[in-house]
């Protein structure tokens, strides 16, 4: 009988789920709530910072030593209050300038899956990419791999810009992304969300193009689509983006907005938290920004979806992406886009410019003129935005992403099966 036959009891691993920006959390909270819809049992097995997730579906937590909190971070607890070794793992690599939570969740993972064999039918790992994992396979687990893009991609950035002593940091910091590629290379299925970042796995991690399989994402159309009784603001252009970050293209969109600020009447909110006195802080002081910019956090879906509704402009300035959420969003709020050409940005908006413009990545002139013209064209805001939600319609809704990674958990169930049915022919 095929396993599609009865529903799965899923459980998906994700080191840390933030609820709102950074990727890993949006895709737990909406892959989950869609496949709880579709009769599935899904428990989220999640480090901090944890998702909010939807009714139906159950959160297990995984604590970490929350060392990296926004509140208190790289504070580690007394020794008497570590738990156990992993917590000593945590707190070491810490100490040494590297990021332990891949390898620390998957470990703590292994630990409780193996205790709970029996309660899973398969197990889905959301980027977590450690040992661990390996291990969990090895225990017999049917086992699904996401990887939104290879994080090799943020490290040659970030090192590119960094300088002195930073790049002895930065190297330290992202040691962990050789045991994602290691990991990578003996892991099967591997769910991307797009071409452009299965073409980056394979060439970044070294993992077989047979490996990989092309899901895309999806946007929630309950709260991201066009809102009929919301009026566009004069001169809002709108950016969801870590600011400090700086893959995600805040500083050129910044020095875009204070062109056009020499020109017309304009205001940007960036729906983010970046640090007081940090790199985006200093740079909207230096281009004399600050009754222009407007930083906002913590809004749950409705409330960005009517944030997205309300602008003239959305702008995705990246220097890469693996797929884009908050490009898709919106896109489904038809307000028109401005992104980068890079990383799937072309795949998820359209090469042929229909559903928003693209422009190279940091270019703060021909990014500010991309947005001059839409600001000063409302018909072809108008047009835009209704091609853009046409698009997301057609291509990018969590039903279908859940309806197809239900299909790779019952093909990597049934494989696993065939395996362990002709192994015990030939004994």
């Amino acid at each position: 009988m095929s396993h599609t036959d009865h529903p799965l009891r899923i459980a998906l691993l994700s080191y840390r789920s933030k609820p709102h920006c950074g990727g890993q959390g949006v895709y737990v909270r909406h892959l989950s709530r869609e496949l709880a819809a579709l009769g599935h049992r899904v428990t989220v097995f999640s480090g901090q910072p944890y998702p909010v997730l939807d009714p139906g579906v159950t959160l297990e937590k995984l604590p970490s030593l929350d060392l990296y909190n926004d509140t208190d971070p790289f504070k580690a607890p007394p020794i008497a209050q570590w738990r156990d070794w992993i917590d000593a793992l945590e707190v070491g690599t810490m100490w040494t300038a590297g990021f332990p939570e891949p390898l620390t969740f998957s470990l703590r993972a292994l630990r409780e899956l193996r205790r709970r064999r029996a309660e899973f039918d398969v197990v889905h790992d959301n980027q977590t990419l450690g040992y661990g994992l390996l291990s969990l396979r090895n225990s017999g687990f049917p086992l699904v791999t996401t990887i939104h893009h290879p994080i090799t991609v943020d490290r040659r950035i970030e090192l590119a810009q960094a300088e002195g002593w930073q790049r002895l940091s930065k190297r330290r910091w992202y040691s962990f992304v050789g045991m994602q590629g290691r990991v990578a290379r003996r892991l099967r299925p591997i769910l991307v969300p797009s071409h452009s970042s299965a073409d980056d796995i394979v060439r970044e991690f070294g993992t077989p193009r047979s490996a990989i399989d092309v899901v895309p994402l999806g946007v929630d159309t309950r709260f991201f689509h066009p809102h009929a009784g919301i009026e566009r603001i004069p001169g809002r252009i709108v950016c969801v983006a870590s600011a400090d970050s700086p893959l995600k293209g805040v500083a050129p969109l910044l020095r875009a907005a204070a062109k056009l600020a020499t020109e017309r009447d304009v205001s940007l909110k960036i729906v983010s938290r970046p640090k007081p006195g940090g790199p985006t802080d200093r740079l909207v002081d230096e281009l004399s920004l600050r009754d222009r910019v407007t930083f906002v956090s913590g809004m749950d879906d409705a409330e960005l979806g009517r944030l997205l509704a309300e602008a003239q402009v959305a702008a995705v300035p990246s220097f890469y992406e693996g797929f884009s959420l908050p490009a898709v969003e919106a896109m489904a709020c038809g307000t028109p886009l401005v992104a980068s050409r890079a990383g799937a940005l072309p795949e998820v908006v359209g090469e042929d410019g229909a559903a928003g413009r693209l422009v190279p990545p940091g270019d703060p002139e021909k990014l500010a003129a991309a947005i001059g013209t839409l600001l000063d064209t409302p018909a072809e805001r108008a047009r835009m935005g209704a091609v853009a939600w046409q698009r997301v319609q057609e291509r990018f809704t969590w039903r279908a992403v859940a309806e197809a990674t239900a299909r790779r958990y019952t093909e990597a169930i049934d494989r696993l099966h065939s395996r362990s049915v002709g192994y015990t022919a030939r004994l």
